[in-house]
């Protein structure tokens, strides 16, 4: 969105939530009673890469971070809209640039001792129990955007809070030029640059949360613990769950926090423990069949059993999720660097099939944005708009770029990458088949670990890499403009035809590419627009520019899904792509 101009306006009430009322005294831990209640999952393939807030950039690490801290308001799991947490109200100035929120007084920072096998209160230099502040929500906000953090999500926020950007680029150093100050101990005044209908949403995330500098940088009576915070025998939070134990590529557990006071939208826990193992999808089926696992999803060479099987029914459960799964196209690298390589390959994918019969769950995506998220196009008002599957034409494109450059569809070398799951392989495999059935042309598709992946991603010295996308805030802004608009979360993944090269410090200058400008021009236009449908026509064009004029992703599917839960777990369905685990229940 365009900078405001002027100076921002005094703030006055023209807007506050509903305070809940918080407990007068921290939580005490309740005395024990049976059995504790423990809730059983997989944590994917592979180990979280971290779950630092500032840094966490998976859904599966991002869920951690979302339950053992919070942020001033968050997403309702079911519906996506914003709710308070750590906030008890908020008021808007006049301008709608100035967000004045309260928190709350009485939510201390906790610590999990392995030697007492306790949750306890942090304690200050003075022996003082260390509470939640509104300078440790600031320290949250220009800790992730300090650019010596380098924080891969800091993008979320640099267009969108005052004199970010300026702070990230090292223009202006003074942490205090940027728009986020503590009033007083509870009290903290966000000043944005533009009254975006989303400004509320950018502050309820994760790397918005409060953070410990004591921790991180060490005080008087702390030892800096840096970057090894988060491992299990330093972290702190203040969430309703806080870290147990960590111990990398096996298992990470969470443990109920009793000193988290709850409030009307984040209760107290009722379950204990929540225990993570890394299990790829066939394992964790097979785990949750032994009475190991309590949830888990079906693979999809398991589908048609597990649908047909009568022991399964009262466990199957639709999941939808605000999300896409997307292949990205290197526009650095021959043949990709042909808009018309790049779009034949898109039109290829019969994404019909692919849902139908290899992922068994999805919707297939015509645009790139979910048709859930606020301004998206729907599929069924723009029936000629976005990328479907075109044989005919994606022969014609590749063809013409085949006899143009004197070149046999044997000759082009294309190598498509993913980060391994059985998932991911079973789709990569299907989606080659395609592209060699098609346009005859032998694709290799090669998948590493996750850590690795992400890694070689940023690297792009491949030509098409397998991404996702899960909605941070119900907005198509945030599937086009944080994902796409330039330094935008992924231009080091997926590079617009531009003068800006992968891993170099080029400026890209209005005018290198028209498409982009209009791009560009389309999304400022789409967050200002009051008008809905005028707003789902703006980003209706600019999809199209995404996926055919310049063709620089190919959408595969938006997120449906069947999970397998049974009903002894009492949970709360989302659409966020997160739970809110202490809502839940066990009644075994």
């Amino acid at each position: 969105p365009p900078a405001a101009t002027g100076e921002p306006a005094e703030p006055t009430e023209v807007m506050t939530e509903p305070a809940t009322e918080p407990a007068t005294e921290p939580a005490t831990e309740p005395a024990a009673s049976g059995e504790p209640k423990v809730l059983r999952l997989s944590g994917g393939a592979s180990d979280f890469g971290t779950i630092d807030p500032a840094l966490a950039t998976q859904s599966a690490e991002i869920q951690i971070a979302e339950t053992t801290s919070l942020g001033v308001v968050r997403q309702n799991e079911t519906t996506a809209e914003i709710e308070l947490a750590m906030a008890t109200g908020y008021e808007v100035s006049d301008d709608g640039l100035t967000y004045t929120v309260d928190i709350m007084d009485n939510v201390p920072w906790v610590h999990y001792n392995a030697d007492s096998g306790a949750v306890e209160v942090v304690k200050d230099c003075s022996g003082n129990d260390r509470m939640v502040t509104a300078q440790d929500f600031v320290y949250g906000i220009t800790r992730t955007i300090d650019p010596a953090t380098a924080s891969d999500y800091a993008y979320a926020l640099l267009p969108y809070i005052a004199g970010a950007a300026e702070f990230n680029d090292s223009t202006n150093t003074d942490p205090a030029s940027v728009g986020v100050r503590a009033v007083d101990e509870n009290t903290i005044e966000y000043t944005f640059t533009a009254p975006a209908v989303y400004n509320l949403n950018l502050l309820g995330l994760w790397i918005a949360h409060a953070t410990p500098q004591w921790l991180i940088e060490g005080d008087d009576c702390t030892e800096a613990a840096a970057d090894r915070w988060t491992e299990q025998e330093f972290f702190q939070g203040y969430g309703p769950y806080i870290l147990k134990e960590w111990v990398h590529d096996s298992n990470l557990t969470l443990i109920k926090n009793p000193f988290w006071p709850g409030n009307e939208t984040v209760p107290q826990a009722k379950i204990d423990e929540i225990q993570f193992r890394f299990l790829d999808a066939s394992p964790a089926l097979a785990e949750f069949d032994a009475g190991n696992l309590d949830i888990t999803g079906i693979p999809a060479e398991e589908w048609d059993r597990i649908h047909a099987d009568p022991a399964y029914t009262d466990m199957i459960r639709p999941v939808y999720t605000l999300g896409t799964e997307w292949y990205g196209f290197n526009t650095k690298l021959a043949p990709t660097d042909d808009q018309r390589v790049r779009l034949a390959l898109s039109l290829a994918i019969d994404r019909d099939l692919l849902v139908r019969q290899v992922v068994k769950g999805g919707i297939p995506a015509r645009f790139f944005t979910n048709p859930g998220a606020a301004g998206a196009p729907k599929p069924e008002q723009y029936p000629d708009g976005g990328v479907s599957y075109d044989p005919e034409r994606a022969q014609e494109l590749l063809n013409e770029y085949l006899t143009e450059k004197n070149l046999s569809a044997e000759d082009l070398q294309i190598t498509l990458m993913a980060n391994s799951s059985e998932g991911n392989q079973q789709t990569g495999e299907a989606i080659v088949g395609m592209w060699n059935e098609v346009l005859g042309i032998d694709v290799t598709f090669v998948t590493q670990e996750r850590a690795v992946y992400l890694d070689t991603r940023t690297e792009g010295k491949e030509n098409i890499y397998r991404n996702s996308w899960v909605q941070d805030y119900p907005d198509a802004n945030n599937f086009l403009f944080d994902v796409f608009g330039l330094n935008a979360a992924f231009t080091d993944v997926v590079d617009w035809p531009i003068n800006v090269g992968l891993n170099t410090s080029e400026e890209y200058t209005e005018g290198d590419n028209p498409n982009f400008d209009r791009f560009t021009e389309l999304l400022q236009q789409a967050a200002n627009e009051q008008d809905q449908q005028a707003r789902m026509d703006l980003y209706a064009e600019a999809e199209q520019i995404l996926l055919v004029d310049e063709a620089v992703v190919a959408p595969l599917y938006w997120y449906s899904d069947d999970i397998l839960i049974p009903p002894e777990i009492q949970d709360t369905e989302s659409i966020t792509g997160y739970d809110h685990w202490e809502k839940w229940d066990i009644q075994r």
